[in-house]
């Protein structure tokens, strides 16, 4: 017996910058199968790992106090970090054209910005009332 109901995933509500990580990653995957294999399998992995690396330090973050959010959020900047390195050279050595590197680093500076953002609420010193 079939069910005649579609099957979607449970969602729960991310965070924006968990989102906004998501939508890069995804338009990030569209690229990788185009990259050159010279690249795809260096750089490329490179990229995905730290892409994936970075996803996963926010999501930590999310559900730590906020005395040990710090740590996992400088992980994540410093990942994020050297994926925007990395995709820079990926697109000097013209292993990704103008407009894909332009989309995700765009998404990628944006994602930055939010969790420079983050880190410095949570690095301000408590204010008293």
């Amino acid at each position: 017996m079939q069910n005649s109901f579609p099957i979607t995933p449970p969602r729960h509500p991310n965070l924006p910058i968990i989102q906004r990580l998501v939508a890069a990653y995804k338009i990030w995957h569209e690229f990788l199968p185009h990259i050159p294999k010279t690249a795809r399998y260096t750089l490329g992995q490179k990229i995905d790992g730290l892409l994936i690396d970075t996803i996963e330090a926010v999501f930590i973050a999310r559900y730590l106090a906020k005395e040990k959010k710090l740590v996992y959020l400088e992980r994540a900047g410093g990942k994020l970090d050297l994926a925007k390195f990395f995709l820079q050279i990926l697109w000097e050595i013209k292993s990704l054209d103008n407009k894909k590197y332009i989309t995700l680093s765009e998404q990628l500076e944006e994602i930055g910005k939010m969790l420079g953002g983050w880190i410095r609420q949570i690095s301000k010193p408590a204010e008293r009332a």
